[in-house]
């Protein structure tokens, strides 16, 4: 059976604007003296700029490569454990020896400390990075920028 259901219309009858706010609201642009810059003419004081000011034109966005960063601080003697059993560092002698842009990152940088050792071939470094890892004890080699030498 199909239930009645009353249209809203008749439950606004008595009501001045059927839900619509404010009597001024719902209306087109005939309330605002047309749309954009219609009817500018007839209103002194009121003109527009003919000037619109801002960016135009096209110019093509210059893409900046992510670095791809790492702290000194990463470098603890757990993290140095795990790296040295996957084989991605290498004893030798007294020094361990990571190549960082074999894993991935480009840059070296000075936050946090260390305590081991390290000999780093990095891509590029900040000068505060390499004296924290010289400070410890080991040496900072930096690469060409970009080249992933392999051992």
């Amino acid at each position: 059976m199909v239930t009645y259901k009353r249209k809203k219309v008749t439950k606004y009858r008595a009501h001045t604007t059927h839900g619509g706010g404010h009597r001024k609201k719902r209306r087109g642009a005939g309330s605002r003296g047309g749309r954009g810059r219609a009817g500018s003419g007839k209103r002194a004081g009121h003109k527009k700029y003919g000037i619109t000011l801002g960016r135009h034109g096209f110019v093509p966005r210059r893409t900046v490569g992510m670095l791809n960063t790492l702290n000194v601080g990463y470098f603890t003697n757990e993290k140095i454990a795990q790296l040295l059993a996957s084989g991605q560092a290498h004893k030798e002698g007294q020094y361990i020896s990571i190549n960082l842009a074999q894993l991935g990152y480009s840059k070296l940088l000075g936050a946090g400390n260390t305590a081991a050792k390290l000999k780093l071939l990095v891509p590029q470094c900040t000068p505060r990075a390499a004296e924290k890892v010289k400070a410890a004890g080991g040496e900072v080699t930096v690469s060409e920028a970009g080249e992933k030498t392999s051992e």
